[in-house]
This record gives structure tokens, C-alpha cells and sequence, in this order.
């Protein structure tokens, strides 16, 4: 009988949760109404203005990411005129807001770390109440609350990622492509940063081009970049191929370690979705903008510093069985120790959980014990 799947893998259905928002946000349109009722056969380009609630579900939840996009979006004119450099802007914001995360962050590498230190004694709870699911759930609570280890502090940081993902993606593939965005930098009346739209006469684009130069590096980052058209799958981004590559890197850095002849199911899937979701975001180069994968790519090199500082180099190595001589070895910055036990922390329910085995060893102790007497006691009276 296998040992039930009860490891907490919510970074899976996390990063699931994203590819779905990613698909559903690209196939949602969040341009704006038409200003004339009018129907002509090439429809006029329309400013970009904040989002209203309405009934359907869609417009609801544009509409309280509203505050977020226009944050993200003004923050980024604001970097565009001072850099004047549109790919340089995306890259500095990127920096700025993994900054002031760099506290809940931490927390969720360190929350990982501390999970895979107490892998041995969670596998020992499973072998000793094989079968009993519930004592199981129980023993490893117990054990989580004696350490001090939190399995849901690593949450917070992916919902943060999802929260803000969306927002980007809105910002780049509107902000960049809009020709009369001022209406999503004007709070309270106010337009805050200065946007300098020189493609209007009366209101009116001429020529038809954004407000904001999207282009910079011979790249247009409000669109896809697609370096070769492929059947299917829309085209093949380079620099969606390099996401993806960093983020194979950050994934396996984090990943539980491989242990020779491992029966781990849990574990094994748990490694499976981490490197099949940086493939996956190969095939999303063909449709969404070129600026998202730069802003994801800033993302992930910040993650893999940060996680080298504090696990080192992981599970990157062995590649093929080969290590190289830098990473045997290493030691981490800021490495994270296996926490003690708190003696504070104990509780009645993993007090009850020793008792339970200590029960159950002497009866199965005192089992044993009988079987032998009575088969003296027979084989005695056999002799008589």
C-alpha cells in the first residue's frame, strides 16, 4: 500500500493559477468604448481610460486591478521621461518593486528551505502511521508547530506575483500601444506626470502611433516579438526562450534534492511542474508583449540572487551528472539552518501524538511477550 500524498504543493496549483490568469487576460479586451455611437467600417482608435464596474464578472475584476494599473502605469511614464528609454523604464521599475519585496520574499525561499530540512522527519511520521491519515495530519502539525515551521508563509509572495502580473501585462499592452493614455495618469482631477503626446492634432492621432515610443533596442515591447513564424503555436520568441531558460534555472534551484531510489510521488510531481511551467512560457512568445517577458526576466534574475544568497546553488547541480568545481561545496550568504525545536511551542496535540507510540510499541511489545509464554506453557504441558 503506498504512503498517501499529503505534502502541502501549493507552489503547483499556484503557478497553474497564473497560466490561467495569463490566458484569460490575454484573450480579455480592455480597450475603451467608442466615443460616437456611429458604426463605420474602419473603427476610430479610442483613449485608454480607466474601467467601470459592471454586471459581468470581466468588468468587475478590471475594475478593482483599475488602482494597481494606473500605480504601475504612472510609475512607468514617470521612468520613460526620465530615462527616455521605454526598455530601460520596464527595467527599472522591475527593480523597484522586487525591492520592497525583498522581506516577503525572503520569507517564502526560507519558508521553502525549512520544508525540505524537515523532509526525513515528515517521511518518518508517514512510515509510522501508514494507513491512518488523520494521525498523520495530526503529527505533522504538531511537528510544524514545535519547529516553528509555517507551510502557508510562502503564499502571500505568489498571490502577490499573480496580483501584479496582470496589472503589468495591461500596462504594457495598452499602455504602450495607446495613442491618448493621459486619462489612466489623472487622479483626482490632476495629471500627474506630464505626458507629451505629439501624435495628436485636435484630439485626433496623426499618424495613427502611441502616445509613448514603445520602441527602444530595435524592439517594439507594447507587441510580440516573434523571431520565427511556426505553425501552431503563432511563432518562436527569443527573448520568451530566454524567460524561460532563467526561470528552468530558478526552478531547479529551489526544487526538493533527488535522493537515489526515491518513492516520493508528491515530490516527484512537485519537481515535474516546476520545470514544465518555464516551458509552457515558450509557446505564450507568440501573443503576448515583448516588454511582459522583459519585465518576467528581471524578475527571475532578482530571484536567482536573492535564492543563491540564501540556499546557494540548490538543486541546480548536478547537470548530467556533472558538477562544476564552484559549486561543490558552497556555502550560502545567509544559509538557512534546520530549526530547533521549541520547547514552548508543544502543544497537547503532539504530546498526544508521543503517547500514541509509545502505546502502541508496548502493545505490540506485550503481544509478542504472550505469544512466547503460551507456547512455553503448551510445549510444557506437552512434556508432562
Amino acid at each position: 500500500m503506498k504512503p498517501p500524498r499529503l505534502d502541502r504543493n501549493w507552489l503547483g496549483p499556484a503557478l497553474l493559477l497564473v497560466v490561467i490568469g495569463l490566458v484569460l487576460a490575454a484573450c480579455v479586451p480592455t480597450s475603451a468604448p467608442a466615443a460616437s455611437g456611429s458604426v463605420s467600417a474602419t473603427p476610430l482608435p479610442t483613449p485608454l481610460v480607466p474601467a467601470q464596474p459592471g454586471a459581468d464578472p470581466v468588468s468587475l475584476l478590471a475594475w478593482l486591478f483599475t488602482p494597481v494599473f494606473q500605480a504601475l502605469f504612472i510609475l512607468l511614464v514617470i521612468l520613460d521621461d526620465i530615462t527616455g528609454n521605454i526598455a530601460i523604464a520596464i527595467i527599472v521599475m522591475t527593480l523597484i518593486i522586487r525591492a520592497l519585496l525583498i522581506p516577503l520574499f525572503r520569507t517564502q525561499t526560507v519558508s521553502q528551505r525549512r520544508m525540505q530540512l524537515v523532509q526525513p522527519e515528515l517521511k518518518e511520521i508517514q512510515k509510522r502511521y501508514k494507513g491512518d491519515r488523520a494521525k498523520i495530519s495530526e503529527a505533522q502539525m504538531a511537528l510544524y508547530k514545535e519547529r516553528g515551521v509555517n507551510p502557508a508563509a510562502g503564499c502571500l509572495p505568489l498571490v502577490l506575483q499573480f496580483i501584479l502580473l496582470i496589472p503589468m501585462y495591461s500596462v504594457i499592452r495598452d499602455g504602450l500601444t495607446n495613442y491618448d493614455p493621459s486619462a489612466m495618469v489623472t487622479v483626482f482631477g490632476h495629471e500627474l506626470p506630464i505626458l507629451h503626446c505629439t501624435n495628436l492634432v485636435n484630439g485626433v492621432p496623426t499618424p495613427p502611433q502611441p502616445c509613448l515610443d514603445p520602441y527602444a533596442f530595435g524592439i517594439n515591447w507594447g507587441v510580440a516579438s516573434v523571431l520565427i513564424p511556426l505553425p501552431i503555436i503563432g511563432g518562436l520568441s527569443l527573448i520568451a526562450v530566454v524567460s524561460a531558460f532563467l526561470q528552468l534555472i530558478q526552478s531547479r534551484m529551489v526544487m526538493p534534492p533527488v535522493s537515489q531510489g526515491s518513492q516520493d510521488q508528491s515530490a516527484n510531481v512537485q519537481r515535474q511542474t516546476m520545470l514544465l511551467f518555464p516551458l509552457i512560457s515558450i509557446f505564450y512568445g507568440a501573443f503576448l508583449p515583448a516588454g511582459l517577458f522583459l519585465y518576467w526576466i528581471v524578475t527571475t534574475i532578482f530571484s536567482i540572487v536573492q535564492q543563491y544568497l540564501i540556499v546557494g546553488w540548490g538543486s541546480l547541480f548536478p547537470i548530467f551528472g556533472w558538477t562544476p568545481g564552484f559549486a561543490v561545496g558552497h556555502t550560502p550568504r545567509f544559509p538557512v539552518a534546520v530549526p530547533a525545536p521549541d520547547p514552548n511551542a508543544r502543544s497537547s496535540s503532539s504530546t498526544a501524538a508521543r503517547t500514541i507510540t509509545s502505546t502502541e510499541r508496548a502493545a505490540k511489545a506485550a503481544s509478542t511477550v504472550r505469544s512466547r509464554e503460551r507456547g512455553r506453557q503448551g510445549r510444557r504441558g506437552r512434556r508432562r
